[in-house]
């Protein structure tokens, strides 16, 4: 199986191309060349939302060459550190900065000078980080047929064709984002690559020209495009919506689901986890309005089970514990530096997911939180998510919120105005919560924030507001 399926095609904004056919196979094929010329050991790649990023990938993939999608925004002394650690090839995109010991500069890219290097598993395709601009991170290290199989179990599930249009809305180093490209591109069909993002003006400009057909987002995004009044019937192509990175509230879900029935459209919530090549499962789009706060069944090729407290695993549904995926899209296994990269398959399609939910009659998977998504208040364990989402739905005028834990009692930023109204709602939200959990108002610490910093990927930057508390 190729990931560019005939009839693909690559539309860059920026650069006023489009690239299908032969003219996209020679690009493809030259980027390979160019790569497999490289000293052996794996590639860094610095991932923008350019057209330049995409074909070093794909050229990647079609050299066997490993590839690690990395954050361009990369705080310099984390890449300097990843670096050290896993000696690549060569940095590709490298920063303007004079290049590391060992390496020169070339052609825009960091080369490794030494001859020598871990050669990555025959099987490793990519590696993408496991955590955001900070901290020291591992590598999660993702097979070819790994990816392959789930961008197909996603297309099927999407019924994306050679019709489908998608744009390049979330990052490309970002898993979901990583898997929108992946399964467009095995359909043969066209991906617009634009860097604005959805809450740019030049993204709808560019959703109306090129015909955009698919909108995908996180829980941010979607809270975003509720407060600028998203309307679908604006845009007559765009009849598709996915959500996933994180579980979007309820009242969205239904909310944004009317807004795509009522034009002929549809929407798709999904879960998944960077190590499982991102996703696992998709609720069907005539099934989302009746299983409201499902994460769905586990795609095509892909099972669940939950492991209870005393590490049995059962199927019976509303047993609630930490969720198992078996599949052919899980990672074979982390790397901490470049002797891990010629590792085999260590996990066996089997993950373990630190998430805690339940399955219902129907195979339909339920998150309920995570494992270390815990925080204490007076002594008592709380779930972090659980009270976010709390805070959401007390209706005090709280739509974003991000809560860490800081001895015993959490904080929780709430995006709002600055002002005495700002400090009120926070004052109504810490007494709902103290309402609802039966413990004192002074356990939670609610404050007022500008705006909650957010990861790259969208997804909410909590080891940033640990560092605030």
């Amino acid at each position: 199986m190729n990931l560019v399926g005939e009839g693909s095609r690559l539309v860059d904004v920026a650069g006023g191309r489009t690239l299908a056919g032969d003219e996209l196979t020679a690009e493809v094929e030259q980027s390979a060349a160019a790569l497999a010329e490289l000293p052996p050991g794996v590639l860094f790649a610095r991932m923008s939302l350019d057209l330049d990023s995409v074909l070093r990938y794909l050229g990647a993939f079609e050299a066997g060459r490993a590839i690690a999608l990395i954050d361009p925004a990369l705080d310099a002394e984390v890449l300097e550190g990843l670096i050290t650690r896993f000696r690549p090839a060569a940095v590709l995109a490298a920063p303007e900065a004079d290049a590391p010991q060992g390496y020169r500069a070339e052609n825009g890219h960091w080369v490794r000078e030494a001859a020598d290097g871990a050669v990555p598993h025959p099987d490793l395709a990519v590696l993408l980080p496991t955590s955001g601009s900070t901290g020291n991170p591992k590598l999660v290290r993702l097979s070819r047929q790994g990816l392959l199989a789930n961008a197909d179990a996603i297309a099927q599930v999407l019924a994306i064709d050679a019709e489908e249009v998608a744009p390049t809305c979330l990052p490309l180093h970002y898993s979901y984002g990583l898997s929108v490209l992946n399964s467009h591109l095995l359909r043969g069909a066209t991906v617009v690559i634009e860097s604005s993002g959805v809450l740019g003006r030049g993204f709808w400009d560019s959703v109306k020209e090129h015909g955009v057909t698919s909108l995908s987002g996180v829980p941010y995004h979607y809270e975003m495009l509720r407060r600028l009044k998203f309307d679908p019937a604006k845009y007559p192509t765009l009849r598709t919506l996915t959500q996933a990175g994180g579980k979007l509230r309820d009242d969205l879900v239904a909310e944004f689901n009317d807004k795509m029935l009522a034009v002929g459209g549809r929407m798709y919530v999904m879960y998944g986890q960077t190590e499982a090549s991102p996703r696992m499962t998709t609720v069907p789009a005539e099934r989302l309005a009746d299983k409201i706060g499902s994460a769905g069944p586990a795609l095509p090729g892909g099972s669940f089970a939950i492991r209870r407290d005393d590490g049995e695993e059962t199927t019976h549904p509303k047993i609630v514990g930490e969720v198992l995926y078996r599949g052919p899209n899980v990672m074979m296994g982390y790397a901490e530096d470049e002797a891990g990269l010629s590792a085999g398959d260590e996990y066996g399609g089997t993950l373990a997911t630190g998430d805690l939910g339940y399955l219902d009659d129907e195979g339909y998977l339920y998150i309920t939180g995570r494992l270390k998504r815990i925080g204490k208040v007076f002594g008592n364990r709380v779930s972090l998510d659980d009270l976010e989402q709390a805070v959401r739905t007390a209706a005090v005028g709280i739509d974003v919120v991000a809560a860490v834990p800081a001895g015993d009692k959490v904080v929780l930023f709430a995006e709002l105005p600055e002002g005495d109204g700002a400090k009120a709602i926070c004052k109504d939200a810490a007494r709902a919560l103290a309402e609802r959990l039966h413990l004192h108002a002074s356990g939670f610490d609610v404050r007022p924030i500008d705006t909650v910093p957010l990861l790259a990927s969208g997804k909410i930057d909590y080891r940033s507001l640990e560092g605030r508390v």
